[in-house]
């Protein structure tokens, strides 16, 4: 079964580098790249993804309770939805640690940093 992914990251650059990624990594995907953050809960309305990944930064409108917010309409929508966080772990780490504190709670499904190998980023993705 094809796996859908929605893709809500700042950078149109690294959100088509992901995308290519993805495709080259996984067999079967269809991955969706939002237009902004705004749009994104919608964008999940429509398409109805297995997986969102959206990445959080220190400032709006990608900040971790702007995120939260997005995630609780995506969820009330595609209950199944798995939702992945990215954020850069070098950068912020206040920012790291909610969105950990927000897995141990069972807010999200997984976490990536942007540290991580290509390999692994597509793994976990596959794996939620």
């Amino acid at each position: 079964m094809m796996k859908k992914i929605v893709l809500d990251i700042q950078s149109d650059i690294h959100a088509h580098t992901m995308e290519r990624m993805l495709m080259q990594k996984l067999d079967d995907c269809q991955v969706v790249i939002s237009e902004s953050p705004d749009a994104t809960a919608e964008w999940c309305k429509t398409h109805r993804p297995d997986v969102l990944l959206m990445e959080v930064k220190a400032y709006s409108p990608w900040m971790f309770k702007e995120r939260m917010a997005i995630r609780d309409k995506v969820k009330r929508n595609t209950e199944n939805c798995r939702v992945i966080l990215f954020v850069d772990d070098d950068t912020d780490e206040d920012l790291t640690e909610k969105v950990r504190q927000a897995k141990r709670e069972g807010l999200i499904d997984a976490f990536l940093f942007g540290s991580v190998s290509e390999n692994y980023f597509a793994s976990v993705i596959d794996s939620v």
